[in-house]
């Protein structure tokens, strides 16, 4: 039995109208999940997929009453996820034929966002990403074509995966354009984002658009270079450009080094998506149906995908011959940065002002979005900040074709760097986990230092060199006490934990890629060791501890706060 409402037939046998029209971000939503499994990485795990994309025997709709077909079977990413345990509750909500970056384009209603009911969640991909952020799955899918992975979760403060194209299948996925679509991930974290990407990625040699990719697994270590595009339009929105210029800092103190980029060929790129005979793609998706049915569709996605009718074929290899010239372009920049910086979203709309003027401000919406698919990249969007108007902030890092885990690696970094809750929800971040496809290349420990590995410090060379990066200072629990330890060189300090009896002392987080871990522990001398500290949030991350014997004759100096205030007290202080 499903919950299913469907505009013109307003409820089926065994829904909950009332709960289905109070949360218009679920077009189907099932009684007792799908579970297939009982075992597996994704294993406790529930999820929703947007309704573009097949569950056999449910309907897929892509929100037009008029197109609705019972799948025959799941789409290849679907069955993936329910290989690897995962329970499916439903398909959401989302504009219709994925055309649109707003969440208003939907006859089951506009999705709202979920900080602030009167503004829009973005789409095409609303109700996936809104889902996810009220906690009512763990993990969802949704499709990108020109943002629709990222928009949303950029506007909802969660985390959207954009993997690189033909990484996973879209067999079984209704198509928007298909030679640019590509399966996206929605979660509440990176690392829940990466495990999904983990289980379900994989060449299909019945997609005519899947790759089998060499992914890298070399993180871009404690020092990356991160471009920034040249000229940053916000639409007037000055809270949207405080927030992006706070994300630059932010990045720059994992150790990123900004480097300004020309945004033209980027901007350039995004265009010919809806501006020229590309969008013939659109109307491609769909044709036996627009052309037989064209009244079923809502403005402006009827208008949108029209106009793909008027172009010829001559006129869409222009457009893509112009498109390559770009790109060509474009792929300069790599050879001055790693990544890319760019805001998820310049601004933020009112539901009532998106539906007063809905080509001009979604065309805003994809502003940083449109080109990563046409130019071949991966990125993932991750939350940054929440704006003095309560709405939520994020940013997306952008990487050559291949970049995923390094993306993800960052990405994580980052995320974890912001201090911010999951979602919509007030629950604190867990412990950052190890990322990575295959091996430990790409997988990393956060290691909390306490004295002469931070920052600055005559020993901090033994982290950086090991491509270690900082992703967060703060303060232990205060149940520690700090010891400046005699005979060490340099000047070492000792921390040992006493309930009660004991402070709070500044430390450093840094992640270190566990390839290097065995190296950086044959260079800590007794009666230093690593083991498990706590942090003031109440996490356990792996840190420098001491032999307790060698504090009996050291110098209890907990009342400074951490080591580099001792050591500044110890500085002769000079007089006028």
């Amino acid at each position: 039995m499903v919950q299913h409402i469907h505009p013109d037939t307003p409820s089926q046998p065994g829904a909950d109208l009332s709960q289905a029209l109070a949360d218009p971000a679920w077009i189907l939503r099932l009684e007792s999940p799908l579970v297939t499994r009982q075992e597996g990485p994704l294993a406790g795990l529930c999820f929703a997929v947007k309704d573009n994309i097949d569950v056999a025997k449910l309907e897929t709709t892509a929100a037009c009453p008029a197109f609705a077909f019972t799948a025959g079977a799941h789409a290849h990413v679907v069955q993936k996820l329910l290989d690897a345990g995962a329970a499916l509750q439903g398909k959401t909500n989302l504009d219709q034929f994925a055309c649109g970056l707003n969440g208003t384009r939907s006859p089951y209603g506009a999705v709202p966002n979920a900080f602030d009911a009167a503004y829009v969640s973005g789409g095409s991909s609303a109700g996936s990403a809104y889902v996810v952020a009220t906690g009512q799955v763990d993990f969802s899918l949704g499709t990108d074509t020109a943002g629709s992975g990222r928009v949303p979760a950029g506007l909802n403060n969660i985390v959207g995966l954009k993997p690189s194209k033909g990484l996973l299948s879209a067999r079984g996925v209704l198509p928007a354009a298909q030679s640019v679509d590509c399966v996206s991930i929605f979660a509440r974290t990176v690392a829940v984002a990466a495990k999904v990407l983990a289980a379900s990625m994989g060449y299909d040699p019945l997609d005519p658009y899947s790759r089998q990719l060499d992914l890298s697994q070399q993180s871009w270590g404690a020092s990356f270079r991160f471009g920034v595009p040249d000229v940053l339009p916000f639409f007037d929105d000055a809270q949207a450009q405080a927030a992006f210029a706070e994300a630059v800092e932010r990045l720059r103190a994992l150790g990123g080094v900004p480097v300004p980029i020309d945004y033209t060929p980027l901007a350039q790129s995004a265009a010919l998506l809806y501006e020229s005979a590309l969008v013939a793609e659109r109307y491609a998706a769909i044709r036996p149906f627009f052309d037989a049915h064209e009244d079923q569709l809502i403005e402006p996605v009827r208008a949108i995908i029209g106009k793909g009718r008027q172009y010829s074929a001559a006129d869409l290899f222009e457009a893509q011959t112009q498109l390559r010239a770009y790109g060509q372009q474009a792929a300069k920049m790599w050879h001055d940065i790693d990544v890319l910086l760019v805001p998820t979203a310049p601004t933020h709309y009112t539901i009532t002002d998106m539906q007063a003027d809905p080509v001009k401000l979604n065309r805003n919406l994809g502003a940083y979005t449109n080109f990563v698919n046409l130019l071949d990249y991966a990125a993932i969007s991750v939350p940054s900040s929440i704006r003095p108007d309560g709405l939520p902030f994020g940013i997306t890092l952008v990487g050559p074709c291949g970049s995923d885990w390094p993306l993800a690696e960052l990405g994580q970094c980052y995320h974890h760097a912001t201090g911010l809750s999951q979602g919509a929800l007030g629950l604190a971040l867990p412990d950052m986990q190890a990322l990575g496809g295959a091996g430990q290349q790409g997988q990393t420990l956060p290691v909390a230092v306490v004295g002469a590995h931070l920052s600055g410090m005559p020993l901090n060379s033994q982290l950086t060199e090991r491509g270690a990066r900082l992703i967060q200072s703060t303060h232990t629990a205060d149940c520690y006490r700090l010891y400046a330890l005699s005979g060490t060189t340099p000047t070492k300090p000792g921390l040992r934990r006493v309930a009660g009896q004991g402070g709070a002392i500044a430390v450093e987080v840094w992640n270190m890629p566990l390839q290097q871990l065995g190296g950086f522990l044959a260079l800590i001398p007794p009666p230093l060791g690593l083991g498990k500290l706590e942090l003031a949030d109440g996490s356990w991350v792996t840190g420098f501890i001491c032999e307790g014997h060698a504090l009996d004759d050291a110098l209890d100096v907990t009342g400074h706060g951490g080591w580099r205030a001792y050591l500044a007290s110890l500085k002769p202080t000079t007089t006028a």
